[in-house]
């Protein structure tokens, strides 16, 4: 199996490009909560293993690169857009503007930007970025902003399983799963579910 690396990131500290920043988001398709994305910046020449897809760790290893990835980060941040703006703006404008609250939120202005492909690129950040098609399989500082993304959103959605617990969050943090529908069935939305998607307005997407 092959995991991320340098490539990507030897490239551009070669072509003069100091902070670069990784960019990943998660949560675009759920049914409820927020948004979240995360951008990291390493230094050149940096020893982290085990980065890749956060989606291929365990809880337990998750857990442990979080805390590895923000001692070795030059930069990091973690954040998100609500289910409300959500609604508001699209999940499109919504996915842009949790990018750009990255970009801006670094305490490292970031010379350039690596960002996990998405289908949405109103970015409106003023330095060079591009992205990367399943980035978070290829690029260290992608997997590494995957990984604190989901850690935040998977820890935040059992938060929440918390002050609603009829509709196990905790389990399915808010995608659609077969569970999510029958608790919607039995329970009906509640306030932090994105009521602009069908499968919540409409909520036949199993039937």
């Amino acid at each position: 199996m092959n995991l991320p690396d340098w490539e990507m990131e030897s490239g551009l500290w070669q072509r003069g490009y100091k902070y670069i920043a990784g960019i990943d988001e998660v949560g675009r398709g759920a049914w409820a909560g927020p948004i979240v994305a995360a951008g990291v910046i390493f230094a050149e020449e940096i020893e982290i293993e085990g980065v890749k897809d956060s989606k291929k760790l365990s809880v337990k290893k998750r857990t442990e690169l979080v805390t590895i990835i923000k001692e070795k980060a030059l930069s990091w941040t973690v954040q998100s857009v609500e289910n409300t703006k959500i609604d508001e703006i699209g999940v499109g404008k919504a996915n842009a503007l949790v990018i750009d609250k990255v970009i801006n939120e670094l305490n490292i202005r970031p010379d350039y930007a690596l960002i996990d492909k998405a289908t949405v690129i109103e970015y409106k950040i003023k330095i060079p970025w591009e992205t990367i098609i399943k980035g978070d399989n290829k690029v260290i500082s992608i997997a590494a902003a995957s990984i604190l993304a989901k850690d935040y959103r998977d820890n935040l959605m059992i938060e929440l399983a918390q002050k609603y617990p009829q509709y196990g969050f905790d389990v399915h943090k808010g995608y659609g799963t077969k569970l999510h529908k029958e608790m919607l069935d039995a329970h009906d939305i509640c306030d932090i579910h994105r009521k602009s998607y069908k499968p919540i307005s409409q909520r036949q997407l199993f039937q």
